[in-house]
């Protein structure tokens, strides 16, 4: 199953209290918590490249999956992590106590990251 492809946000819950859990500045919650982001996923094999679109903010990470590369988190902290395929549909990581889950369903990404008990949930569709 192929992830490649452009996502528009449909809705997310737990923004704001997972950014600051995350250590975001508030100005930039508040900004980005009605933006309607873009990801655009380029599913080469093993290989992804993942950019996010909110608004002015471009977050863009690549890698390979089964090794380790370094991804930036939401906050600008850069980070090395191991993405695994779980399935044939859901990328899987864990990175400083934080599990991300990015699962596709059809057209639909639903991205879950989990930090002890809060969890924010993001649904992108196809575009």
């Amino acid at each position: 199953m192929s992830f490649s492809g452009k996502y528009q946000l449909q809705h997310q819950d737990n923004f704001e209290p997972f950014m600051k859990a995350l250590g975001v500045p508030e100005d930039m919650i508040q900004k980005g918590k009605d933006l309607k982001s873009i990801s655009e996923i380029v599913q080469d094999g093993k290989k992804f490249t993942i950019t996010v679109t909110t608004g002015s903010k471009v977050l863009k990470n690549e890698f390979t999956l089964g090794e380790e590369s370094e991804i930036e988190l939401v906050n600008g902290e850069k980070v090395k992590a191991v993405v695994q395929l779980e399935g044939n549909n859901k990328l899987v990581t864990e990175v400083k106590g934080m599990k991300s889950v990015t699962e596709l369903n059809g057209d639909t990404i639903t991205h879950t990251m989990t930090m002890g008990d809060l969890t924010y949930k993001r649904v992108s569709k196809r575009v």
